[in-house]
Protein backbone atom coordinates (compact mmCIF):
# COMPACT_ATOMS: atom_id res chain seq x y z
CA UNK A 1 0.00 0.00 0.00
CA UNK A 2 2.86 2.26 0.45
CA UNK A 3 3.27 3.01 -3.39
CA UNK A 4 -0.30 3.80 -3.81
CA UNK A 5 -1.17 7.69 -4.24
CA UNK A 6 -3.82 7.87 -1.48
CA UNK A 7 -6.32 11.27 -2.30
CA UNK A 8 -5.41 14.50 -0.42
CA UNK A 9 -8.86 15.11 0.96
CA UNK A 10 -8.69 11.38 2.02
CA UNK A 11 -6.29 11.82 5.26
CA UNK A 12 -6.65 13.37 8.36
CA UNK A 13 -4.99 16.63 8.83
CA UNK A 14 -4.31 15.14 12.73
CA UNK A 15 -3.30 11.61 12.30
CA UNK A 16 -2.31 11.58 8.46
CA UNK A 17 -4.15 8.64 7.83
CA UNK A 18 -7.00 7.49 5.79
CA UNK A 19 -10.23 8.71 7.72
CA UNK A 20 -12.48 6.22 8.97
CA UNK A 21 -15.05 8.07 10.45
CA UNK A 22 -15.02 11.78 8.38
CA UNK A 23 -16.80 14.64 10.52
CA UNK A 24 -17.00 18.09 9.73
CA UNK A 25 -16.33 20.36 12.46
CA UNK A 26 -18.05 24.31 12.60
CA UNK A 27 -14.38 25.58 11.07
CA UNK A 28 -15.37 23.57 7.69
CA UNK A 29 -12.37 21.81 8.07
CA UNK A 30 -13.38 17.61 8.14
CA UNK A 31 -11.09 15.05 10.41
CA UNK A 32 -11.40 11.78 11.64
CA UNK A 33 -14.03 11.52 14.37
CA UNK A 34 -11.76 9.89 16.39
CA UNK A 35 -8.86 12.25 16.07
CA UNK A 36 -10.49 15.35 16.42
CA UNK A 37 -12.55 14.03 19.90
CA UNK A 38 -9.25 12.93 21.01
CA UNK A 39 -7.88 16.30 20.51
CA UNK A 40 -10.56 18.13 21.90
CA UNK A 41 -11.72 16.19 24.64
CA UNK A 42 -8.26 14.29 26.20
CA UNK A 43 -5.82 17.38 24.84
CA UNK A 44 -8.12 19.85 26.20
CA UNK A 45 -7.76 21.96 23.33
CA UNK A 46 -10.25 24.69 22.13
CA UNK A 47 -9.40 25.57 19.00
CA UNK A 48 -9.34 24.41 15.58
CA UNK A 49 -5.83 22.00 14.84
CA UNK A 50 -5.70 23.78 10.66
CA UNK A 51 -7.45 27.15 11.35
CA UNK A 52 -6.81 28.03 15.27
CA UNK A 53 -10.35 29.51 15.12
CA UNK A 54 -12.53 28.69 18.14
CA UNK A 55 -13.57 24.87 18.56
CA UNK A 56 -15.60 24.49 21.60
CA UNK A 57 -15.20 20.85 22.86
CA UNK A 58 -19.06 20.89 22.87
CA UNK A 59 -19.44 21.96 19.21
CA UNK A 60 -21.09 19.54 16.34
CA UNK A 61 -19.18 17.24 14.68
CA UNK A 62 -21.46 16.47 11.50
CA UNK A 63 -20.98 13.27 10.09
CA UNK A 64 -19.44 13.68 6.19
CA UNK A 65 -21.57 10.24 5.04
CA UNK A 66 -20.09 11.61 1.23
CA UNK A 67 -16.74 11.73 1.86
CA UNK A 68 -17.26 8.47 3.97
CA UNK A 69 -18.72 6.63 0.82
CA UNK A 70 -16.15 8.05 -1.44
CA UNK A 71 -12.90 6.71 1.10
CA UNK A 72 -14.83 3.04 0.90
CA UNK A 73 -15.49 3.01 -2.42
CA UNK A 74 -12.11 3.84 -3.73
CA UNK A 75 -10.36 1.45 -0.54
CA UNK A 76 -13.35 -1.47 -2.85
CA UNK A 77 -11.44 -0.33 -5.90
CA UNK A 78 -7.99 -0.81 -4.65
CA UNK A 79 -9.02 -4.02 -2.69
CA UNK A 80 -6.40 -5.88 -4.65
CA UNK A 81 -3.52 -3.59 -3.71
CA UNK A 82 -3.86 -4.61 -0.31
CA UNK A 83 -5.99 -1.83 0.68
CA UNK A 84 -8.67 -2.51 3.34
CA UNK A 85 -12.72 -1.39 3.28
CA UNK A 86 -13.59 1.13 5.23
CA UNK A 87 -16.29 -0.14 7.77
CA UNK A 88 -19.47 1.76 8.27
CA UNK A 89 -19.09 3.47 11.84
CA UNK A 90 -21.80 2.77 14.54
CA UNK A 91 -23.85 6.07 15.37
CA UNK A 92 -22.77 8.07 18.35
CA UNK A 93 -24.58 7.70 21.27
CA UNK A 94 -26.17 10.80 22.98
CA UNK A 95 -26.66 12.22 26.08
CA UNK A 96 -30.38 10.60 26.20
CA UNK A 97 -29.24 6.64 25.40
CA UNK A 98 -27.25 7.38 28.56
CA UNK A 99 -30.17 8.29 31.01
CA UNK A 100 -32.06 5.45 29.50
CA UNK A 101 -29.68 3.15 30.94
CA UNK A 102 -29.19 5.08 34.43
CA UNK A 103 -33.45 4.61 34.42
CA UNK A 104 -32.37 0.87 33.73
CA UNK A 105 -30.00 0.80 36.39
CA UNK A 106 -33.03 0.87 38.94
CA UNK A 107 -35.55 -1.01 37.48
CA UNK A 108 -35.94 -4.26 39.35
CA UNK A 109 -36.93 -6.41 36.43
CA UNK A 110 -33.71 -5.47 35.27
CA UNK A 111 -30.06 -7.35 35.63
CA UNK A 112 -28.09 -4.66 37.27
CA UNK A 113 -24.78 -6.18 36.77
CA UNK A 114 -25.56 -6.19 32.68
CA UNK A 115 -26.28 -2.57 32.88
CA UNK A 116 -23.35 -1.52 34.79
CA UNK A 117 -21.09 -3.89 32.74
CA UNK A 118 -22.68 -2.13 29.75
CA UNK A 119 -21.99 1.37 31.14
CA UNK A 120 -18.33 0.33 32.03
CA UNK A 121 -17.87 -0.83 28.75
CA UNK A 122 -19.08 2.58 27.25
CA UNK A 123 -17.03 4.56 29.53
CA UNK A 124 -14.08 2.36 27.98
CA UNK A 125 -14.79 3.09 24.86
CA UNK A 126 -14.06 7.23 24.12
CA UNK A 127 -13.83 10.24 25.81
CA UNK A 128 -17.49 11.16 23.94
CA UNK A 129 -19.23 8.78 25.54
CA UNK A 130 -18.16 9.66 29.46
CA UNK A 131 -18.65 13.24 28.16
CA UNK A 132 -22.66 12.30 27.88
CA UNK A 133 -22.76 10.24 30.69
CA UNK A 134 -21.63 13.23 32.71
CA UNK A 135 -24.38 14.96 31.26
CA UNK A 136 -26.95 12.17 31.54
CA UNK A 137 -25.61 12.73 35.68
CA UNK A 138 -24.43 8.85 35.44
CA UNK A 139 -21.82 9.90 38.15
CA UNK A 140 -24.42 11.03 40.68
CA UNK A 141 -26.32 7.89 39.88
CA UNK A 142 -23.61 5.50 40.50
CA UNK A 143 -22.54 6.95 43.80
CA UNK A 144 -26.16 6.59 45.10
CA UNK A 145 -25.72 2.88 43.72
CA UNK A 146 -22.38 2.53 45.66
CA UNK A 147 -24.16 4.41 49.11
CA UNK A 148 -26.43 1.27 48.20
CA UNK A 149 -24.32 -1.35 48.31
CA UNK A 150 -22.76 -0.07 51.37
CA UNK A 151 -25.99 -0.08 53.08
CA UNK A 152 -27.16 -3.41 52.05
CA UNK A 153 -23.56 -4.96 52.29
CA UNK A 154 -23.90 -6.36 49.00
CA UNK A 155 -20.85 -6.23 46.81
CA UNK A 156 -22.94 -7.41 43.71
CA UNK A 157 -21.82 -4.86 40.93
CA UNK A 158 -19.59 -3.27 43.40
CA UNK A 159 -16.36 -4.05 40.84
CA UNK A 160 -17.96 -2.54 37.92
CA UNK A 161 -19.87 0.58 39.51
CA UNK A 162 -16.04 1.36 41.28
CA UNK A 163 -14.29 1.08 37.24
CA UNK A 164 -17.15 3.27 36.11
CA UNK A 165 -16.95 5.78 38.49
CA UNK A 166 -12.82 5.99 38.43
CA UNK A 167 -13.28 7.49 35.08
CA UNK A 168 -14.97 10.70 36.61
CA UNK A 169 -13.80 13.54 39.00
CA UNK A 170 -16.19 13.23 41.93
CA UNK A 171 -18.03 14.97 43.10
CA UNK A 172 -18.27 17.02 39.85
CA UNK A 173 -20.01 20.37 38.97
CA UNK A 174 -22.69 18.11 37.99
CA UNK A 175 -23.31 16.28 40.82
CA UNK A 176 -23.95 19.09 43.65
CA UNK A 177 -23.30 16.98 46.37
CA UNK A 178 -24.33 18.07 50.20
CA UNK A 179 -21.99 17.71 52.68
CA UNK A 180 -23.70 15.28 54.29
CA UNK A 181 -23.71 12.92 51.47
CA UNK A 182 -19.86 13.68 50.66
CA UNK A 183 -19.63 11.83 54.57
CA UNK A 184 -21.56 9.00 53.52
CA UNK A 185 -19.77 8.26 50.10
CA UNK A 186 -16.28 8.94 52.00
CA UNK A 187 -17.95 6.18 54.58
CA UNK A 188 -18.99 3.51 51.73
CA UNK A 189 -15.37 3.79 50.02
CA UNK A 190 -13.77 3.62 53.63
CA UNK A 191 -15.98 -0.47 53.68
CA UNK A 192 -15.18 -1.38 49.99
CA UNK A 193 -11.30 -0.63 50.77
CA UNK A 194 -11.35 -2.91 54.27
CA UNK A 195 -13.65 -6.00 52.30
CA UNK A 196 -11.99 -8.59 50.50
CA UNK A 197 -12.31 -9.57 47.45
CA UNK A 198 -11.97 -12.02 44.93
CA UNK A 199 -10.61 -9.19 42.39
CA UNK A 200 -8.97 -7.37 44.96
CA UNK A 201 -6.26 -5.10 43.90
CA UNK A 202 -8.67 -3.61 41.48
CA UNK A 203 -11.42 -2.84 43.69
CA UNK A 204 -9.40 -0.92 45.87
CA UNK A 205 -7.23 0.86 43.66
CA UNK A 206 -10.84 2.23 41.85
CA UNK A 207 -12.13 2.96 45.14
CA UNK A 208 -9.06 5.16 46.59
CA UNK A 209 -9.22 6.87 43.00
CA UNK A 210 -13.01 7.55 43.57
CA UNK A 211 -11.84 8.90 47.36
CA UNK A 212 -8.90 11.08 46.37
CA UNK A 213 -10.99 12.69 43.51
CA UNK A 214 -13.24 13.28 46.54
CA UNK A 215 -10.71 14.30 49.56
CA UNK A 216 -9.46 16.81 47.17
CA UNK A 217 -12.46 18.65 46.79
CA UNK A 218 -14.32 18.64 50.49
CA UNK A 219 -14.22 21.62 52.65
CA UNK A 220 -11.80 21.64 55.38
CA UNK A 221 -15.11 20.83 57.86
CA UNK A 222 -15.19 17.17 56.43
CA UNK A 223 -11.32 16.93 56.60
CA UNK A 224 -11.11 17.39 60.06
CA UNK A 225 -13.95 15.11 61.25
CA UNK A 226 -12.45 11.72 58.71
CA UNK A 227 -13.41 8.75 60.74
CA UNK A 228 -10.10 6.54 62.00
CA UNK A 229 -11.54 3.74 60.52
CA UNK A 230 -10.40 5.53 57.18
CA UNK A 231 -6.74 5.73 57.95
CA UNK A 232 -6.46 2.35 59.49
CA UNK A 233 -7.63 0.45 56.60
CA UNK A 234 -5.44 3.00 53.94
CA UNK A 235 -2.82 2.05 55.69
CA UNK A 236 -3.33 -1.24 55.72
CA UNK A 237 -3.40 -0.87 52.03
CA UNK A 238 0.07 -0.04 52.07
CA UNK A 239 0.66 -2.69 53.35
CA UNK A 240 0.12 -4.79 50.78
CA UNK A 241 1.34 -2.96 48.25
CA UNK A 242 -1.37 -3.08 45.38
CA UNK A 243 -0.92 -1.76 42.41
CA UNK A 244 0.73 1.94 41.82
CA UNK A 245 -2.58 3.84 41.00
CA UNK A 246 -4.07 2.67 43.92
CA UNK A 247 -0.83 3.51 45.96
CA UNK A 248 -0.35 7.06 45.07
CA UNK A 249 -4.14 7.43 45.42
CA UNK A 250 -4.14 6.26 48.58
CA UNK A 251 -1.06 8.89 49.84
CA UNK A 252 -2.74 11.84 47.90
CA UNK A 253 -5.35 11.24 50.18
CA UNK A 254 -3.34 10.67 53.44
CA UNK A 255 -1.51 14.20 52.45
CA UNK A 256 -4.60 16.47 52.11
CA UNK A 257 -5.50 15.01 55.27
CA UNK A 258 -1.75 16.15 56.85
CA UNK A 259 -2.62 19.78 57.86
CA UNK A 260 -5.11 18.69 60.63
CA UNK A 261 -3.34 17.66 63.74
CA UNK A 262 -5.95 15.26 64.94
CA UNK A 263 -5.10 13.45 61.14
CA UNK A 264 -1.77 13.42 61.69
CA UNK A 265 -1.67 11.53 65.15
CA UNK A 266 -4.16 9.10 64.31
CA UNK A 267 -2.01 8.15 61.23
CA UNK A 268 0.90 7.40 63.43
CA UNK A 269 -0.96 5.09 65.98
CA UNK A 270 -1.97 3.12 63.35
CA UNK A 271 1.29 2.76 62.07
CA UNK A 272 1.96 5.15 59.47
CA UNK A 273 5.72 6.08 58.97
CA UNK A 274 6.91 2.61 59.21
CA UNK A 275 5.01 1.49 56.29
CA UNK A 276 6.13 4.77 54.61
CA UNK A 277 9.46 3.92 54.90
CA UNK A 278 8.88 0.25 54.15
CA UNK A 279 7.14 1.48 50.98
CA UNK A 280 10.19 3.88 50.13
CA UNK A 281 13.02 0.97 50.65
CA UNK A 282 11.24 -0.49 47.69
CA UNK A 283 12.93 2.20 45.70
CA UNK A 284 9.58 3.74 44.42
CA UNK A 285 8.56 6.14 41.17
CA UNK A 286 9.58 9.79 41.39
CA UNK A 287 6.12 10.60 42.38
CA UNK A 288 5.29 8.03 45.19
CA UNK A 289 8.59 9.18 46.85
CA UNK A 290 7.30 13.15 46.75
CA UNK A 291 3.95 11.89 48.45
CA UNK A 292 5.88 10.00 50.76
CA UNK A 293 8.06 12.41 52.05
CA UNK A 294 5.28 15.33 51.75
CA UNK A 295 3.64 12.82 54.28
CA UNK A 296 6.46 12.15 56.83
CA UNK A 297 7.47 15.67 57.27
CA UNK A 298 3.72 16.70 58.58
CA UNK A 299 4.25 13.36 60.69
CA UNK A 300 7.86 14.27 61.99
CA UNK A 301 6.50 17.94 63.22
CA UNK A 302 4.97 15.61 66.20
CA UNK A 303 6.56 13.95 69.20
CA UNK A 304 4.87 10.55 68.40
CA UNK A 305 6.09 11.08 64.74
CA UNK A 306 9.60 11.87 64.88
CA UNK A 307 9.86 8.75 67.76
CA UNK A 308 8.26 6.51 64.89
CA UNK A 309 10.80 8.05 62.06
CA UNK A 310 13.83 7.69 64.33
CA UNK A 311 12.85 3.68 65.31
CA UNK A 312 12.91 2.85 61.54
CA UNK A 313 16.52 1.59 60.92
CA UNK A 314 16.34 3.15 57.60
CA UNK A 315 14.76 6.68 57.82
CA UNK A 316 17.68 9.03 58.27
CA UNK A 317 19.51 6.87 55.61
CA UNK A 318 16.84 6.86 53.04
CA UNK A 319 15.78 10.48 53.69
CA UNK A 320 19.24 11.87 53.20
CA UNK A 321 19.72 9.18 49.64
CA UNK A 322 16.71 10.74 47.75
CA UNK A 323 17.83 14.68 48.73
CA UNK A 324 19.04 16.05 45.28
CA UNK A 325 18.14 12.37 43.56
CA UNK A 326 14.97 12.46 42.80
CA UNK A 327 13.50 16.31 42.16
CA UNK A 328 13.01 19.81 44.03
CA UNK A 329 10.49 18.57 45.70
CA UNK A 330 11.85 15.95 47.58
CA UNK A 331 14.74 17.86 48.31
CA UNK A 332 12.67 20.70 50.34
CA UNK A 333 10.52 17.85 52.01
CA UNK A 334 13.66 15.92 52.96
CA UNK A 335 15.70 18.89 54.31
CA UNK A 336 12.78 19.63 56.23
CA UNK A 337 12.62 16.28 57.85
CA UNK A 338 16.10 16.79 59.03
CA UNK A 339 15.72 19.63 59.97
CA UNK A 340 12.72 18.87 62.15
CA UNK A 341 14.57 15.73 63.64
CA UNK A 342 17.96 17.52 64.28
CA UNK A 343 16.06 20.28 66.02
CA UNK A 344 14.08 18.29 68.61
CA UNK A 345 16.35 16.01 69.03
CA UNK A 346 16.80 17.28 72.87
CA UNK A 347 20.33 16.32 72.45
CA UNK A 348 20.21 12.87 71.59
CA UNK A 349 23.51 12.09 70.48
CA UNK A 350 22.18 8.90 68.36
CA UNK A 351 20.67 11.06 66.13
CA UNK A 352 23.42 13.52 65.38
CA UNK A 353 26.14 10.54 64.97
CA UNK A 354 23.26 8.29 62.68
CA UNK A 355 23.15 11.56 60.25
CA UNK A 356 27.15 11.96 60.12
CA UNK A 357 26.99 7.90 59.94
CA UNK A 358 24.43 7.64 56.79
CA UNK A 359 25.91 10.76 54.84
CA UNK A 360 23.10 13.24 56.16
CA UNK A 361 25.48 15.63 57.23
CA UNK A 362 27.70 15.94 54.07
CA UNK A 363 24.45 15.85 52.06
CA UNK A 364 23.53 19.28 53.56
CA UNK A 365 26.84 20.06 52.58
CA UNK A 366 26.06 19.02 48.82
CA UNK A 367 22.94 21.10 49.24
CA UNK A 368 24.84 24.29 49.55
CA UNK A 369 27.13 23.55 46.46
CA UNK A 370 24.78 22.70 44.59
CA UNK A 371 21.98 24.89 41.97
CA UNK A 372 19.60 24.63 44.91
CA UNK A 373 17.08 27.46 46.16
CA UNK A 374 18.04 29.99 48.23
CA UNK A 375 15.44 29.38 51.15
CA UNK A 376 17.03 25.16 51.04
CA UNK A 377 20.28 26.21 51.46
CA UNK A 378 19.43 28.76 53.93
CA UNK A 379 17.94 25.74 55.93
CA UNK A 380 20.54 23.32 55.24
CA UNK A 381 22.84 26.15 56.46
CA UNK A 382 20.77 26.76 59.47
CA UNK A 383 21.06 22.83 60.11
CA UNK A 384 24.91 22.57 59.96
CA UNK A 385 25.08 25.67 62.34
CA UNK A 386 22.63 24.23 64.97
CA UNK A 387 24.77 20.97 65.41
CA UNK A 388 28.21 22.52 64.33
CA UNK A 389 29.85 22.07 67.52
CA UNK A 390 28.49 18.36 67.81
CA UNK A 391 29.45 17.78 64.36
CA UNK A 392 32.85 19.70 63.63
CA UNK A 393 35.53 17.22 64.98
CA UNK A 394 34.34 14.06 63.88
CA UNK A 395 36.13 11.51 61.08
CA UNK A 396 33.09 11.37 59.19
CA UNK A 397 33.03 14.73 58.09
CA UNK A 398 36.33 17.58 57.35
CA UNK A 399 35.78 20.10 59.98
CA UNK A 400 37.45 22.71 58.26
CA UNK A 401 35.05 22.07 55.15
CA UNK A 402 32.11 22.32 57.55
CA UNK A 403 33.14 25.23 59.19
CA UNK A 404 33.13 26.89 55.29
CA UNK A 405 30.01 25.48 53.90
CA UNK A 406 28.46 27.72 57.81
CA UNK A 407 29.83 31.11 56.78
Amino acid sequence: MEDIEVPEYFICPISLQIMKDPVTAITGITYDRESIEHWLFKGRNKTCPVTKQPLPRDSDLTPNHTLRRLIQAWCTENAALGVDRIPTPKTPLNKFHFIKLINDLWRPQLDQIQTLRKLESLAVENERNRKYMTEAGLPKAILAFLESCFERKSVDGLEEALSILHFFRIPSGETNLQQIEIEKIIEALTWVIGLEMENDFVVKSHALIVLKSVISTVRSGVLERLKPRLFQKIISVLRKRINQQGIIAALQVLLDACPWGRNRVLMVRYGAVFELMELELTAPERRITELVLGILFHLCCCADGRTQFLSHEGGIAVVAKRILRVSPASDDRGILILSSISKFSGGNDWVLQEMLKVGAVMKLCKVLQADSPAYLKDKAREILRLHYEEWKDSPCINGSILTEFIK
